[in-house]
């Protein structure tokens, strides 16, 4: 076998950029620059996380190895299920690949109180077919485990390269609600679903415990080749209580303003809350109870002048979208999150919080309809080719969407 972790790297997509270590390569989705400003452990975490980062690749390899450490968050004593792999070929779907090697960070909800066990790196392969034809192959990496990749080898003689850009590029940001940890493979999360079926090329943003409208997000999305966005908001703004009605409303428009700077005239979709029933009618903060699920935290009455609940978010955002429309902004658009998932549905919400595998396919089925219905123009360059460098533990709030 030899190595190929240049070309391989050349063909990634959905990453803003990387960042090499000593040993071995970190795919971000997040910038840099705000990163360092930012300086949170749990934030840079699900930066390396790669959900829908995936290998492009033109290749007539065989098999296809990776070389990768893995570090995934647990509560205590929960089973680690492995790290999912998918594979395509010539857009067909394969059986996914499952990592079981994986170094273990266990958080208590409660306390906070850590414990690692680290492991070794994993081999991972990928049996792409026994005749040296060359085709298209995707590998999408795990949306749940924290990557490092080490190394990419095809069969000795074997070529690869870069795919050419495949469709329009959609631009997502929001928070784990779209990340998606909890979906049974990487071309299940809810974005990954809607971005196969209507011919997108997927950049996900959405980054666990995030979406706090920081303006360098808004800064990276301003300066990427998007054909389309997509704003996941609110829900963590709630989680952590980081923001009341006085701060909320001005950070929406300035983070719009941001990105309207770079994208005056790309089609722009808000897309509310889902439904969570500890904080429809109840501000945040929230905790993960002993019982594993989401709670409110009580707060004098005297603090609840201008705090968020669930129900006055979306109020909030329907009400300062149309206002922009008012303005001039008909390119933006907005959908109620409980149209994609609500009280109906909570029976595929296990931790009051995050959908299952089956509730994010659901958000995918009915998010079609909804967003995508208008041809978009043809994509322009590579995702993750501009707005970070070059391909150059959830430690907090463990009730973070």
């Amino acid at each position: 076998m030899q190595s190929v972790l240049g070309l391989a790297l050349e063909g990634v997509v959905g990453a803003l950029g990387k960042t090499t270590g000593p040993s071995g390569v970190t795919l971000h989705r997040s910038p840099e620059a705000g990163r360092a400003q930012l300086a949170d452990e749990a934030f840079a975490f699900n930066s390396a996380v790669p959900s829908g980062v995936r290998f492009d690749l033109l290749t007539d390899a065989t098999d296809i190895e990776l070389d990768v450490r893995l570090t995934v968050v647990l509560p205590p004593g929960m089973p680690a299920g492995g790290a999912v792999f998918d594979l395509v070929v010539d857009g067909e779907l394969r059986e996914p690949v499952v990592a079981t090697r994986q170094s273990l960070l266990f958080l208590d909800p409660v306390s906070g109180d850590q414990e690692t066990r680290p492991a070794e790196p994993a081999t991972v392969r990928f049996p792409v077919g026994p005749d040296c034809r060359e085709r298209h192959v995707e590998v999408w990496l795990p949306v749940a485990s924290r990557l490092e990749l080490l190394d990419v080898r095809v069969p000795d003689g074997a070529s690869v390269r870069a795919a050419p850009a495949s469709g329009p590029l959609w631009v997502h940001h929001g928070s784990s609600i779209s990340q998606c940890a909890e979906a049974d493979r990487p071309t299940g999360t809810w974005p990954a679903i809607v971005a196969r079926s209507a011919g997108l090329s997927l950049l996900n943003l959405a980054l666990g415990g995030q979406c706090h409208l920081d303006p360098f997000m808004a800064r990276a999305i301003r300066d990427l080749p998007a054909d389309t966005i997509s704003l996941e908001l609110g829900i963590n703004v709630l989680n952590a209580d980081s923001m009341r009605e006085r701060t909320f409303v001005p950070a929406f428009h300035g983070f719009l303003d941001t990105i309207r700077d770079g994208h005056p005239d790309t089609p722009i979709l808000i897309i509310t809350p889902i439904d969570c029933p500890a904080a429809e009618n109840r501000p945040g903060p929230t905790l993960v109870g002993p019982d594993l699920r989401v709670h409110t935290v009580d707060r004098p009455v005297e603090l609840s002048l201008g705090a968020l609940t669930l129900t006055r978010i979306r109020e909030l955002l329907a009400q300062h979208v149309e206002q922009r429309r008012k303005d001039g902004d008909d390119r933006l658009r907005l959908i109620d999150g409980t149209a994609l998932f609500g009280p109906e549905d909570i029976a595929d919400l296990p931790d009051g919080l995050h959908p299952n595998a089956v509730g994010y396919a659901r958000m995918a089925e009915r998010f079609l309809p909804l967003s995508f219905g208008e041809p978009l123009p043809t994509g322009r360059r590579r995702p993750g080719s501009r707005g970070g460098s070059s391909p150059t533990a959830e430690t907090a709030r463990p009730a973070s969407a």
